[in-house]
């Protein structure tokens, strides 16, 4: 198993929901505010069979390329999220609706953002018809 610092960890966590189409991408330095994690990283899928894949693409590509399994893994896409626990990082995985429910950048307003040059983090939601 290799070594993983937390902010490079949050980079991989979005580059990997990128590589899924995850929009609306946010990595929050938790660092200064909260001892359970250094990052809370903050996807939207568009419907539960992205959420499935980003979830299967982000536990598949770190437990072959870093070693890492998450601590715990909660929700479903049928929920409308999910959550990875790997302790340093969370990832969340929002629908829509449950992204606008729980709020978690409003909830965390204060936590400066990771810069992230993945281009989901600049990409709007796209539209629906």
């Amino acid at each position: 198993m290799t070594e993983i610092d937390s902010e490079r960890l949050a980079v991989r966590l979005t580059e990997l929901a990128d590589s899924k189409k995850g929009e609306e991408i946010v990595a929050l330095d938790m660092r200064g505010l909260v001892s359970y994690t250094d990052f809370l990283v903050v996807c939207t899928a568009r419907n539960e069979r992205q959420a499935a894949a980003i979830s299967d693409e982000v536990r598949f590509r770190l437990k072959s390329d870093e070693g890492l399994l998450p601590g715990r893994v909660e929700g479903a896409g049928s929920a409308g999220w999910v959550l990875l626990d790997y302790l340093d990082c969370i990832l969340h995985v929002f629908s829509p609706e449950a992204r606008a429910r729980y709020q978690l950048e409003d909830l965390w307003r204060e936590a400066p953002r990771l810069e992230l040059s993945v281009e989901a983090a600049a990409r709007p939601r796209a539209a629906r018809a």
